[in-house]
């Protein structure tokens, strides 16, 4: 134990040192180290100016990125702005706001770098195919999604997709039960909260709460496709039943009526979030954090990255606060499709270089370099001796307290970087022993679960979150996820004006409809709202759409 801590207390100083001396080589040969710009449009956290990790780098490969996050605006919106101003910053994820990008001709083709050979990394991210479907009706690419690239093997122990959620602490009160069905979860959640109006700390209870702002009201609106057993389409239901791909509205469907009858029932009597209409995200996140909400409908990605690391920090996940993804479905018995195995090739968005960029050579050369497994690693994994060991087999494990550490928000901020919007790695690192991220490397993965979680895993059998979600393992279909299509549409189209006019809609009234105290009268008010805007127009379209990635 002492040897350990002496190796820490080393490895530490070490760390000083070289971080010192980079900083000294750094002042001594600025003109090495570019520094360029990045807005990113989601909600983040910005590293200090002097993060170690990103100093480290900088001297490897030559360059850092001082990222922008979305602050108090949508996507669209941001981007608008940044577009007003004439002003791009060097690299740019406009999330919904790409096509906006492209279309005012700022952002640099990708295309000679890919083919030059001198930016293999990058060429290796996907197929040509896959390059391809990146590919805009100018005939170019300019941006590439960095999400959900696996490297060798998958290693997924995570469910990164949509789920319903519930505290591990309401799933050990009641003896670790089945929950298949949205009658069987609220009843649960509702007997929890009955027996304990309070947190141990005594924040009110919530059994359950929704997200409805901008874009992130996914967490109220699509949940109808899971429970029907269709896979995340997103703006869509595939029907396969005729054996030909047909395209259906998953908003106006039976099991639509039915589930949001069952959101309004929990509301009318009191199990649902009196909030949940008007809270924003960083309000919703807050009352995530305080270990008070017992469940909720959301993808992993939207929320588990902060709230994890809170309920480290708080020892909140001592007191079984962490969340269980449950694959529910309308009806007993159904399969279901709300885990996505494989990759997700979304193509609507990525990060792209912009014209502003006064050397995209190197830019390009940054995104290539940050692919080398040396960097990765950096990225990812922290520095070595310092933020995990390496056993006598090589494999990649952290202590408990360097666990805390990762999860410390001030210290991600001084120390850790991995440039989270850039390009990267799933998978297995080229070591063939590895995960790319720590968050999937088996062991890792397991020796960080709070004691709650450990119990749980091994009430259910499980190994992993996918394992309690029990999705049918299949490929993913060649049109799928036809939410690549939807989100790049515009309004220079009819099915583009409708789908604008759909999200209006429903941003209007599904809270409406839940809160409503004539369920059944507020729904023919909503449904009369919803078909005046044509959504048939946009069914055409995606149609369209479809049939022509089933045909390639």
């Amino acid at each position: 134990m002492k040897n350990s801590k002496l190796q820490r207390v080393l490895a530490f100083v070490l760390l000083a040192v070289m971080v010192f001396a980079l900083a000294g080589c750094n002042k001594g040969k600025s003109g090495d180290i570019k520094e360029y710009t990045m807005f990113i449009a989601m909600p983040g956290s910005e590293i200090n100016d002097d993060n170690e990790v990103a100093q480290i780098i900088a001297e490897k490969i030559g360059g850092r990125v001082k990222e922008t996050w979305l602050t108090g605006q949508s996507a669209a919106e941001a981007v608008g702005s940044i577009i007003a101003s004439n002003d791009y910053p060097d690299f740019i994820d406009g999330g919904d706001g790409m096509m906006a990008l492209y279309n005012e001709g700022v952002l640099v083709p990708w295309d000679e770098y890919l083919e030059s050979g001198k930016y293999p990394n990058l060429k290796e991210m996907y197929s040509d195919k896959e390059w391809e479907s990146f590919r805009q009706a100018d005939g170019h690419i300019y941006w590439a999604n960095v999400f959900q690239n696996n490297y060798g093997e998958n290693r997924a122990t995570t469910h990164n997709d949509e789920a319903f959620w519930i505290q591990v602490k309401v799933l050990e009160w009641a003896g670790y039960p089945e929950i298949h069905t949205l009658d069987q979860y609220f009843d649960v959640l509702t007997r929890y909260a009955a027996e304990h109006p309070t947190t141990e700390s005594g924040v009110a209870t919530i059994p359950y709460t929704m997200l409805c702002e901008d874009w992130r009201y996914f967490c109220i609106e699509n949940a109808p496709e899971f429970l029907d057993g269709y896979p995340n389409d997103g703006s869509v239901i595939v029907d396969k039943s005729s054996g030909t791909p047909t395209i259906v509205d998953y908003n106006t469907t039976p099991t639509a009526k039915k589930y949001f009858a069952k959101l309004n029932e929990q509301y009318q009597a009191g199990n649902i979030d009196i909030e949940f209409a008007t809270q924003t995200y960083d309000q919703y996140i807050a009352k995530l954090s305080t270990g008070a909400v017992l469940g909720m409908c959301d993808q992993w990605w939207n929320f588990a990255y902060t709230i994890n690391d809170v309920f480290k920090q708080q020892g909140l996940d001592k007191q079984g606060c962490n969340y269980i993804p449950l694959g529910l479905t309308i009806e007993e018995g159904m399969e279901n499709r709300w885990h996505t195995y494989g990759d997700t090739l979304n193509n609507s968005s990525g990060v792209a270089v912009t014209t502003d960029c006064d050397d995209p050579d190197a830019a390009f050369k940054f995104l290539n370099d940050l692919l080398d497994q040396e960097i990765h690693d950096l990225r990812f994994w922290g520095v070595k001796d310092v933020d995990y060991l390496v056993d006598e087999n090589g494999l990649y494990y952290r202590t408990e307290e360097m666990r805390t550490k990762a999860a410390d928000p001030a210290y991600q901020a001084s120390h850790l970087c991995n440039y989270s919007y850039m390009p990267q790695w799933l998978g297995t690192s080229r070591d063939g022993i590895n995960a790319m991220q720590p968050t999937e490397q088996a062991s890792e993965f397991l020796n960080g679960l709070a004691e709650p979680l450990v119990k749980c895993f091994q009430a259910y059998g499980a190994d992993s979150y996918p394992d309690f979600i029990g999705s049918v393992v299949e490929e993913n279909a060649p049109w799928f996820p036809m939410y690549s299509f939807s989100n790049a549409m515009t309004t220079e189209t009819p099915g583009g004006v409708a789908w604008t006019k759909m999200g209006e809609v429903k941003h209007e009234w599904l809270p409406k409809v839940v809160m409503s105290k004539n369920f059944e009268e507020t729904w023919e008010q909503y449904m009369s709202a919803y078909n005046a805007v044509n959504p048939q127009d946009f069914l055409n379209e995606m149609q369209q759409e479809l049939d022509r990635r089933a045909a390639s």
